[in-house]
């Protein structure tokens, strides 16, 4: 384990075992211009293998999605990795291991180099099954956003939307490499100057330059005192 690594903690659920951290990877399904995008998947999937971390993302092997997943497995295993895709985009996103059957298309299992994978109906079912298996999760699971496009931004507003209402209180992170997300950054912090996020919720969303302290981030996460008190049934 690296020295800036962060461990989580020891805990247990109701049945005396303990849950295995989760993280949800939001990233995108392209490699970017700059090869230290996907230098930091591979980094992210490192660190987290260090700190037996499970990986929860969109089941694509194309991209950022594809590398960090199968650079986690090539560590800790197939067992490490939970790929969720809905059956339309995975044509577009398993990178040519899929065959039509009965006119849908089905995953051939890539269990080895990419994990498991799980197809759905939809987009709203695969957003709903990565967050149920981090709400599950042992402590420092949450979700980081690595680079990516109009899908990742969705998925890491909506989680962070999530939480700002109390649904859950795990924290979200996002992997700021060269300067990706600093017009994000900007935004908030232009949004609590016009009173449209609470200063003290600025913080729901964090964000880090490093794998190691991404990882740490989540691990550290301190709920927003700020978030609303609602009482929510089954989303």
């Amino acid at each position: 384990m690296t020295s800036d690594s962060a461990q989580p903690p020891a805990h247990q659920n109701g049945n005396g075992t303990t849950p295995r951290t989760k993280i949800c990877v939001y990233c995108g399904a392209a490699a970017g211009a700059s090869a230290a995008h996907m230098e930091a998947a591979r980094e992210l999937a490192r660190v987290m293998a260090e700190n037996n971390v499970d990986l929860v993302y969109g089941g694509g092997t194309v991209g950022l999605m594809g590398e960090v997943a199968k650079t986690l497995v090539a560590i800790n295993g197939p067992d490490a990795v939970h790929g969720i895709i809905p059956e339309a985009l995975v044509k577009y996103e398993r990178d040519g291991t899929y065959q039509t059957v009965n006119d849908k298309n089905q995953v051939v299992p890539d269990r080895e180099t990419y994990g498991r994978t799980t197809v759905v109906k939809d987009m709203h079912t695969r957003k709903k099954m990565m967050a149920e298996e981090v709400f599950a999760g042992g402590p420092g699971s949450g979700f980081i956003g690595l680079s990516g496009g109009f899908g990742t931004m969705e998925e890491i507003f909506e989680t962070t939307t999530w939480n700002q209402l109390g649904i859950h209180k795990n924290g979200i992170c996002l992997l700021n490499i060269e300067g990706y997300w600093d017009g994000i950054v900007q935004w908030l912090d232009k949004a609590s100057e016009e009173g449209f996020v609470k200063p003290v919720n600025k913080n729901i969303l964090v964000t880090s330059t490093t794998a190691a302290g991404a990882v740490r981030a989540l691990a550290e996460y301190k709920v927003s005192s700020g978030i609303f008190q609602l009482q929510w049934g089954s989303q």
